[in-house]
């Protein structure tokens, strides 16, 4: 057998058919028509909104549109009701959501310091007999720091219940801030005491102690952070800033959790406050567990990061190129690293809003912006990602949408279940065909039980498209059989189930998908679906949330241009499932968990399927930068509501029974402090 080279030169010696250059010629310059097409598309859409973005900032930027901003936030707020009004459908629905507010705010209360710990309690958390007395060193860079703010500091680690720490002061501080340094000593002396005291009781090696240096000069927070981390002598290293302060409880639950969980990287949830009081909570954060997508598009772990010092074997604590962002860089190189990342879903730090704080606004220091991108950007480069792009989105400077490159142009196999609906069919494939600027799909119509003569004339139209074939169901309807024929038919390597009821908004759609997909960690992906009136249908999937307690869609209703919980509809994160309505997978990965469990013949089937992925160690994605119309329930008609109702209860059933674990255990993805009653991530009550 010859070499492959020779094969190649063989071919080119080869009679070309007659007519055949012609036609490959003709296939070419159309495609290049097609190209050059779309690209002028994209540079004149470019082209308008610098145009207005150019216009925006002009007008912006006029004394008038200054002077009449009150007048804008009041007719904002009045549409704003008349939007609540819409979606509520009645004045009572407005009244009952204002209601539940002030209920939340009231209960926002408890989360100051109603939440400390009575003397009891923190008596019991001093005497908690941990077989593991970790050490944490507490680093805390000072720069000019106002005496309240820093005094509030240091007593808050000061009043912890858990008094194996250490607090490790670099003062970097101006010769008119000397009283730094005095305070510091002041409170240094009444560490000492206090250690001295457990040492008479016979407790050695064991309990608070500060350490303090002067710096020649302010190295800035990496730098200064990093002369702290040099007076430390602690299992476990702590980040504090010098305005911020401590739940009295926090370190106690930190060392829970190194105890029972194992953690070397841990952190908590935080809030803002004003007025240097932290019962005036402003932004409440509550997290998820780690999550790596999030955690790449926004630095949403920040505080209170405690680490194992062994996580910093090999690399820097804070890297000066990154100053401003210095605590993302660090955050996910040593998360990259760490065994065990816990959460502890608690708000244990509360974060100052002071004027020139970043709390205050990243505006207050806009370089924060491009050291973020740079570090994120490094995070990707040493995970061997390439030619990805990060910018900005609509929700934060530092909240990004990263675009990762699409290796190949791989088969995606779109199958579309399908029973009469010629009408909603018919609008699905033609926005998958008309809008789509991925090229290389194929359409896998699975008809079952069809019986109109509109559905089956369209079918005999679609025998002429070469992208759509059409496989039929025989026997009763079941979504997940359905499906799993249409995959058995697919010539994809990628399988992107698809309701008929949906219609394209995106352009890219399958590109944003298929982003995510090709990625080795990743299982499941799912699109951004709007109803009719672009609220929201589909934004990842919670499980427990619902009167079922079986799984519900996130941000339910919310309109379009919502920004979504903390920003949560503005970027590309990990969810525990993705509505099958729109999902893309690899074959291997579908066939590989069974692909839908049948049993599940209407409902849930998608969530099991995701959760299968998941317990196969596979990361699950929900992006918000691949759109659809979802029209939603139209594709079966209407059930008898008894029926339909019995039949959900049986699957709902069947579903909290084979996933009792992880509905105890509570979504990662949805903190514990947020309603299972409500999808707008309201409190818990």
């Amino acid at each position: 057998m010859g070499s492959k080279g020779e094969e190649r030169e063989s071919r080119k010696n080869l009679p070309e058919a007659e007519g055949q250059g012609e036609d490959y010629r003709a296939a070419y310059e159309k495609e290049h028509l097609r190209n050059a097409d779309l690209a002028g598309r994209i540079a004149d859409l470019e082209a308008k909104c610098d145009e207005l973005n150019f216009k925006l900032d002009r007008i912006k930027n006029n004394p008038l549109w200054k002077m009449s901003a009150p007048l804008r936030r009041g007719m904002h707020f009045a549409l704003r009701q008349r939007g609540r009004l819409k979606n509520c459908g009645n004045i009572r629905g407005v009244v009952s959501k204002i209601k539940y507010k002030k209920i939340e705010r009231q209960a926002m209360e408890n989360f100051g310091t109603k939440s400390f710990p009575s003397p009891e309690e923190a008596k019991a958390q001093r005497e908690h007999p941990f077989p593991r007395k970790v050490k944490f060193s507490i680093l805390v860079p000072l720069y000019n720091t106002p005496e309240n703010f820093l005094r509030e500091m240091i007593e808050s680690v000061e009043n912890q219940t858990y008094e194996n720490w250490e607090l490790c002061l670099a003062d970097g501080s101006d010769g008119e801030h000397g009283y730094v340094g005095r305070i510091a000593r002041e409170y240094q002396e009444k560490a000492a005491a206090r250690r001295k005291e457990l040492e008479n009781r016979g407790i050695q090696g064991f309990g608070p102690e500060i350490r303090y240096q002067k710096l020649p000069q302010n190295e800035g927070i990496a730098g200064n952070t990093n002369q702290c981390l040099k007076l430390a002598t602690g299992e476990f290293i702590g980040l504090f800033d010098h305005d911020d302060v401590l739940h009295p409880a926090t370190l106690f639950e930190y060392v829970k959790a190194i105890n029972e969980k194992g953690a070397d990287y841990l952190y908590c949830d935080e809030s803002t406050f004003r007025s240097g009081d932290i019962n005036k909570l402003l932004t409440m954060h509550f997290k998820p567990d780690y999550a790596i997508d999030n955690l790449r598009a926004n630095n949403y772990i920040c505080h209170f990061s405690v680490f194992a010092r062994e996580l910093l074997e090999g690399t820097e604590l804070f890297r000066t190129q990154f100053d401003g962002s210095q605590d993302h860089d660090m955050i996910l190189r040593l998360t990259d690293k760490a065994k065990k990342v816990v959460h502890v879903p608690r708000l244990l730090y509360y974060w100052r809003n002071h004027p020139g704080s970043v709390a205050s606004g990243v505006e207050a220091k806009p370089y924060v912006v491009d050291a973020a991108k740079g570090a994120v950007a490094d995070h990707l480069k040493r995970q061997g990602y390439t030619h990805f792009q990060i910018t900005s989105t609509r929700a934060f400077e530092t909240i990004f949408k990263i675009r990762y490159q699409i290796v190949g142009s791989p088969l995606i196999s779109i199958i579309i279940a399908n029973k009469d609906h010629e009408g909603d069919l018919r609008r699905c494939i033609s926005s998958i065909e008309e809008k789509s600027t991925y090229e290389n799909y194929e359409i896998i119509v699975v008809e079952n039980n069809s019986s109109g003569k509109g559905i089956f004339d369209y079918y005999q139209e679609l025998e002429k498209d070469e992208k759509v074939r059409v496989v039929t169901f025989k026997g009763d309807f079941n979504y997940s059989a359905v499906n799993n024929l249409g995959a058995k038919k697919a010539r994809g390597e990628y399988l992107l189930l698809l309701n008929n009821d949906t219609q394209v908004i995106t352009v890219n759609w399958m590109e944003e998908l298929l982003m995510y997909a090709q990625r080795e960690d990743v299982g499941a992906v799912g699109a951004k679906l709007y109803y009719g009136d672009k609220t929201i249908q589909h934004a990842g999937v919670v499980l427990g949330l619902g009167a079922h307690r079986t799984a519900g869609h996130s941000h339910y209703k919310q309109h379009r241009e919502n920004l979504g919980y903390m920003g949560r509809l503005c970027y590309a994160q990990n969810v525990s499932a993705v509505t099958g309505a729109c999902l893309l997978v690899k074959k291997s990965l579908f066939w590989q968990v069974g692909g839908l469990e049948e049993a599940f013949a209407v409902s849930l089937n998608d969530v099991d399927f995701c959760l299968k992925l998941r317990q196969e160690g596979y990361l699950n994605v929900f992006t918000p930068f691949a759109e659809l119309y979802h029209f939603e329930s139209i594709s079966r008609g209407l059930d008898d509501a008894g029926e339909k109702a019995r039949r959900y209860e049986k699957e709902a059933g069947q579903f909290r029974e084979k996933w009792k674990g992880l509905l105890e255990a509570g979504d990662p993805y949805y903190n514990p402090n947020f309603s299972l009653d409500r999808s707008d991530f309201a409190l818990k009550i």
